[in-house]
């Protein structure tokens, strides 16, 4: 967990039970007020290492991952993001070297460009600033027309992440068993995604709106920097440590319940905490 400054930090330990397995990992908590982005990483964390446990399962029944570097087909999806990435994401940018700096922001306003051109942006601009909570169904469309674009990721480069450390959680949460050249065409083609157990972009969206307020807001990528551009005072906020940590957990929970009843299993008693080390 990012501290954003000096502050005295708590070493805690970390359990989240998935449908796949436990999650356990280690985390310095500041003790002190911390930017609500801090939590970025940590999250982040777990939910790969849920991902991993159900790719390990997959793994044992004979499956094996098709994606690969170099396989970017869904990079031209269209990503969400929750507001505490993009303020995550527009510090990967504004820390970048220069010259990849200027060539990233470049190619976001080519990418706004060809959205323009297509009568997208605006749509794009109503979702990332609504005040309504939308839906699947209420996406579904506008999913649809992105990706018939075929328009890459503004961070692609040579068919790899430029960002790839930094990359946004729906990124590092799509894994599929199917054939890889199916996805050149994900509407049309079956391709068979491994179960993701946590959302972590909805749970951190989750997390936004108890805070800050609205809906649960997921940002469409392309979108995400001229978003936090025009919502610099929600970053100013401030969340002691261990609270925002214990208030994630919440989060994380409460949609792991849901997951595990949508898998027709009941979850455990105990689900996800953070516990003195």
């Amino acid at each position: 967990m990012s501290s954003g400054g000096a502050h005295p930090v708590e070493r805690l330990h970390v359990a989240v039970n998935t449908p796949a397995g436990e999650v356990h990992t280690q985390v310095e908590v500041p003790t002190g007020f911390v930017p609500l982005t801090s939590i970025v990483p940590t999250l982040r964390d777990v939910g790969e290492r849920a991902v991993a446990l159900e790719q390990a399962r997959a793994e044992a029944t004979g499956l094996a991952i098709s994606c690969r570097m170099g396989c970017a087909a869904c990079c031209r999806m269209l990503v969400p993001v929750s507001p505490p990435e993009a303020f995550a994401l527009a510090d990967a940018v504004q820390n970048l070297p220069d010259p990849q700096r200027h060539h990233v922001q470049a190619r976001i306003e080519t990418t706004r460009g060809r959205l323009e051109e297509a009568g997208l942006w605006s749509r794009l601009s109503e979702i990332a600033d609504t005040d309504r909570q939308l839906s699947d169904e209420d996406m579904e469309q506008t999913n649809r027309d992105y990706y018939a674009l075929r328009l890459p990721c503004p961070f692609l480069e040579n068919e790899a992440c430029a960002i790839y450390a930094d990359r946004p959680a729906a990124c590092r949460e799509l894994l599929v068993t199917s054939p890889a050249e199916l996805c050149q065409d994900l509407v049309r083609n079956p391709v068979r995604p491994i179960p993701v157990p946590v959302r972590m972009g909805t749970v951190l969206g989750m997390l936004w709106a108890e805070l800050i307020g609205g809906p649960v807001r997921l940002i469409p990528l392309p979108l995400a920097l001229s978003w936090t551009e025009r919502h610099g005072e929600e970053r100013q906020r401030r969340c002691k440590g261990p609270e925002l940590l214990e208030k994630a957990m919440d989060k994380v929970w409460r949609y792991l319940s849901k997951e595990f009843d949508s898998r027709g299993r009941r979850p455990p008693s105990e689900g996800s905490g953070a516990a003195a080390s």
